[in-house]
């Protein structure tokens, strides 16, 4: 069989995928209501617990057919009880999108704004949280990808359960990269897609989180009939099927990306991407780019490099240069900020980012952009 083209995706997901991966689609058709089916997905749930080290009698995976933002609308409209309140710890686009579901849904919430470039005040969540007994989620986003700020999630869960609310978060860029331990954490739910950190393809996404919460909120608002946790949650224990059609072939490229996981390990993955991470800084740092975010707040996954003030600058025609010859480069997440990501997912290391601070550089000559790039202002 010929063989693939490899594209290095710097952006922040879908991310590089191995070849074993992306050949794992090819299977014999087969409808999903088989039992055959069933099974592969019941061990697949039960893998999706063990990256985040949950207790399997304690927490469960319930899976969706949809990109990462589904688990955001399952876990807003189907955990909140009738008559109380979502604080929304907000510093970022992906915590602000948790806002707009929320006013969507017509859910009573707090949008505890921060700054994007820093991580939350810890007094002044615990003050909200005080004076509101309302409050029954606390939600937050992991590693903010428009960013790459990384929040504090393991005080923030133990705030939230000081004051008897569940802790929600976002790690659809974290989980799978930045090891994570939900009890030690004090996650109640988290989620992601398979296209992120587990580096499969696009259109899975599941929620972890625990069974008795989960239960509890079959007596909560129906908020949605597709994006229902309970229902979902359920009929997944009653019959081993989702109540749709999931997405067959993104299901066998999962269960092969789990393997891939488990046999790099935790610890090696995480490393990977430390390597991958710190080798975009010295390449950054060699042409003379600033950070958006102070490096003690990042996450180790996703690099916003600002705009240099060069007249010549053109992310279009840089991007397009690195895109020719095999490198996604991605613009920034945040309004009236000119910058750019780099980031450290996928099946990549240190030799690839080298490779492509080569062509980056040639995309910098060739469009005669000045190297040092020069700044006007100081933005940090």
């Amino acid at each position: 069989m010929e063989s693939i083209k490899r594209n290095v995706l710097l952006n922040p997901g879908p991310s590089t995928t191995t070849d074993t991966v992306k050949m794992a689609q090819v299977v014999p058709d087969i409808c999903p209501r088989e039992k055959e089916f069933a099974n592969l997905m019941k061990g697949l749930r039960e893998d999706l617990v063990k990256i985040v080290h949950g207790d399997p009698n304690e927490y469960t995976s319930v899976l969706f057919c949809g990109s990462g933002t589904i688990n955001l609308d399952v876990c807003l409209n189907s955990l909140l009880p009738a008559g109380k309140k979502v604080l929304i710890v907000n510093n970022g686009a992906y915590s602000t999108r948790a806002v707009q579901i929320a006013e969507y849904y017509g859910l009573s919430h707090i949008d505890l704004r921060f700054p994007i470039n820093r991580r939350p005040d810890l007094a002044v969540v615990e003050k909200t949280l005080k004076d509101d007994p309302d409050v029954a989620v606390v939600y937050t986003t992991h590693n903010e990808t428009g960013t790459g700020l990384l929040n504090p999630i393991r005080e923030l869960g133990d705030l939230a359960h000081r004051y008897g609310a569940i802790f929600v978060v976002d790690t659809t860029s974290s989980l799978a990269m930045i090891p994570i331990d939900v009890k030690r954490d004090n996650v109640d739910f988290c989620m992601a897609s398979a296209q992120k950190g587990i580096m499969a393809m696009t259109g899975l996404s599941f929620v972890i989180g625990k069974k008795d919460e989960i239960e509890k909120s079959k007596e909560y608002p129906k908020r949605s009939y597709y994006c229902n946790l309970f229902r979902q949650y359920d009929y997944f224990e009653k019959t081993g099927e989702m109540n749709f059609t999931p997405p067959v072939q993104t299901v066998y490229a999962t269960i092969q990306a789990l393997k891939e996981y488990f046999a790099e390990g935790e610890e090696a993955k995480w490393a990977r991407h430390t390597r991958v991470f710190n080798a975009i800084h010295r390449g950054l740092d060699r042409l003379g780019f600033k950070d958006f975010i102070p490096r003690e707040l990042q996450s180790g996954l996703v690099v916003a490099a600002l705009y240099p003030d060069d007249p010549n600058w053109d992310f279009g025609k840089v991007h397009d240069y690195c895109y020719e010859r095999g490198f996604t480069i991605y613009p920034g997440k945040v309004e009236k900020k000119g910058m750019f990501r780099l980031c450290a997912l996928g099946a990549i290391d240190e030799a690839d980012i080298e490779a492509f601070f080569k062509v980056f550089e040639e995309a910098l000559n060739v469009n005669r952009i000045q190297i040092p790039v020069i700044y006007k202002r100081n933005e940090q």
